[in-house]
């Protein structure tokens, strides 16, 4: 056998693999999405609908309200977990007593599951038998019964910003804290900020996708609630997909989210290689 014969015998499976696993699924949901398909609904004879689905998703004054809930929670994790991280990246990058040890702790909650971070603060966030309000209590004066994280309309956004941040700030230390080897303020910007850059950015576009498409710790928080105050895409689309068994207008939904998260990802990247040539 040839070498590239050799080479597509070891590479076959892997893309065998990719194509039923990526592809088909892509190729489905697109041809889906032109359709009016209920899967609760899969022996009756569905029809196309055109681009019908799309237009009544970008016309949805709900789904645009998802959308900025989205947002919120994208834009504000992302920069607390930056800010924090960057700071953090500094402060362990020096040589301390216990270093080892309180770096581990800082990352630990990065190694943990979004599910298991879900349910866990769920009962932090308790009012009467979670530690979460009684803290805020011990150092602010306030009436520990008297908020709910979770419940408050004003509060319960900034909840599941509280607990992605918690999560993935460690992340975004570990990114800044690769590069970082200045020490005096008064080259901070001069050298760590520029050095550290890209590597903030790639944190940046990371958690940016991942918190745009986030469900399972929203989902075990808050599932959207109150009312739909945090419902983020995500958990519309699984409402839609999995309890209104709209297959067609969910499969619509998953496209433009999928576009959505593809194109601003390219914009971001041709920003950040235009930044690693500097």
């Amino acid at each position: 056998m040839s070498d590239r014969a050799i080479a597509w015998l070891f590479i076959s499976p892997t893309i065998l693999l990719l194509l039923a696993i990526n592809i088909f699924p892509l190729i489905w949901t697109i041809r889906m999405s032109l359709t009016n398909y209920k899967a609760n609904m899969g022996w009756m004879k569905y029809r196309s609908v055109g681009i019908d689905n799309y237009v009544d998703i970008l016309t949805d004054s709900d789904i645009w309200e998802a959308m900025q809930t989205t947002a919120h929670f994208v834009f504000w994790s992302i920069f607390i977990e930056v800010v924090l991280g960057f700071g953090l990246a500094l402060l362990i990058n020096r040589k301390f007593r216990g270093h080892s040890f309180w770096t581990t702790i800082i990352l630990l909650p990065m190694m943990l599951s979004p599910a298991v971070v879900g349910n866990f603060w769920t009962f932090l966030f308790q009012p009467q038998s979670g530690l979460f309000n009684y803290v805020v209590s011990f150092f602010s004066g306030v009436d520990p019964a008297s908020f709910q994280m979770i419940g408050d309309v004003k509060l319960a956004p900034w909840t599941i910003v509280l607990v992605d941040v918690w999560m993935w700030t460690p992340y975004v230390i570990y990114e800044a804290a690769e590069v970082d080897r200045a020490s005096a303020w008064r080259r901070f910007r001069s050298v760590t900020l520029p050095m550290v850059m890209p590597f903030l950015m790639l944190a940046v576009l990371f958690r940016g996708i991942e918190n745009f498409k986030m469900f399972d710790m929203v989902n075990l928080l808050t599932n959207g609630g109150p009312g739909s105050l945090t419902e983020t895409v995500s958990i519309t689309l699984k409402r839609a997909a999995f309890e209104k068994w709209q297959t067609g207008w969910s499969s619509a939904l998953a496209i433009i989210l999928f576009l959505t998260v593809f194109g601003a990802a390219n914009i971001y990247i041709k920003v950040l290689n235009k930044v690693k040539q500097r």
